[in-house]
């Protein structure tokens, strides 16, 4: 999944990717509690243990007429791991554990494996993701400037890098969801390329017991 730079932050944007599903509506949100926040909803994602879906990934590239598709399956298992299996077009695998994230797309002898401390802009990826599974806001707030919309029945983060270096690749992530459930992830980049997959859940978020 990953080689270089540039390729290096692809290979990484791809796995992050995580989860899916409907368009926001702020609308959506009206009736929703008082007294949701960020707080809230960073506690309330760190009370799942497992989560599991079947995912579609659509990549706009500006020089395509048409979206490049992906399909797979995806699992969050708490508090750092999470696994990518992509089955069309082609077989591939990525599997983050820790700081090392893991790649697997049949063309090679073994696996690849990749250090994230030795990768700076990917690292800032996956905390994107890791971050928010887990409801780990100060982590998240090294890397990004992050603001809430909506209510707990459905919510979206903007994340905006903080670092320049990071700038360059990504002007901001999008994650959207519903109570616990990761519902949305979507991918900015400064040339106008964009990436957004939709997940379907295949149960709902176990919490840590």
């Amino acid at each position: 999944m990953i080689s270089g730079g540039s390729s290096s932050a692809e290979r990484a944007r791809s796995a992050l990717l995580l989860i899916v599903a409907c368009s926001w509506s702020a609308s959506a949100a009206e009736g929703d509690a008082g007294g949701w926040d960020l707080d809230h909803l960073m506690q309330e994602l760190a009370q799942v243990k497992t989560a599991k879906g079947s995912f579609v990934e659509r990549k706009h590239l500006s020089i395509l007429n048409a979206p490049l598709e992906f399909s797979g399956t995806l699992v969050y298992v708490a508090p750092d791991r999470l696994e990518k299996r992509t089955l069309k077009p082609r077989p591939e695998t990525m599997v983050l554990e820790g700081d090392v994230l893991t790649i697997d797309d049949g063309e090679r002898k073994r696996p690849r494996s990749l250090a994230l401390q030795d990768y700076p802009v990917v690292r800032a990826f996956i905390e994107s993701i890791r971050s928010t599974l887990a409801g780990d806001l100060p982590t998240l707030a090294r890397f990004y400037k992050v603001e809430l919309e909506g209510g707990e029945r459905r919510w979206r983060l903007t994340l905006k890098p903080v670092d320049p270096k990071m700038r360059e690749v990504v002007s901001e992530i999008r994650i959207g969801g519903e109570s616990r459930w990761v519902s949305s992830i979507e991918i900015i980049e400064p040339g106008g390329n964009h990436s957004l997959m939709t997940v379907k859940r295949d149960a709902d978020p176990a919490p840590v017991r």
